[in-house]
């Protein structure tokens, strides 16, 4: 008996870090801004978290959406941020169509891609 309850907790406990370690595999994007240049573009900064594990599991892009989902723009992530978390980047020179009045903020990681948090933005005039 007490071996099939170790049995059982040594099961539960591995489901439970294996759910866990599948959250903690989607990038979030926990906060962002956008600011409008003085040519009519605007420019994003985008607070991304994400469990980097190294080169084989990284947060590697996150993108601006329009509403509907057309990308107005992306920032390639070209290395894991391991001992940076979150981190923040930039990304200028959007151009966002009149009549857009929010937009989404999405993050992928490259094993498990989009799925993570989303930050909308409200955009300035």
């Amino acid at each position: 008996m007490l071996c099939k309850l170790l049995t059982c907790g040594v099961v539960f406990a591995a489901i439970i870090a294996s759910s866990g370690a599948v959250r903690a595999g989607e990038a979030d994007v926990v906060d962002a801004r956008v600011t409008r240049d003085g040519d009519g573009r605007y420019r994003f900064l985008a607070t991304v978290e994400h469990t980097d594990a190294g080169w084989d599991h990284y947060a590697d892009l996150w993108e601006v959406r329009a509403p509907g989902g057309t990308v107005l723009g992306s920032r390639t992530l070209l290395h894991p941020h391991v001992d940076e978390q979150p981190f923040t980047r930039s990304l200028s020179g959007v151009v966002i169509p009149e009549g857009v009045q929010m937009v989404e903020i999405h993050a992928r990681d490259s094993v498990h891609g989009f799925g993570g948090a989303v930050f909308t933005l409200e955009i300035p005039r």
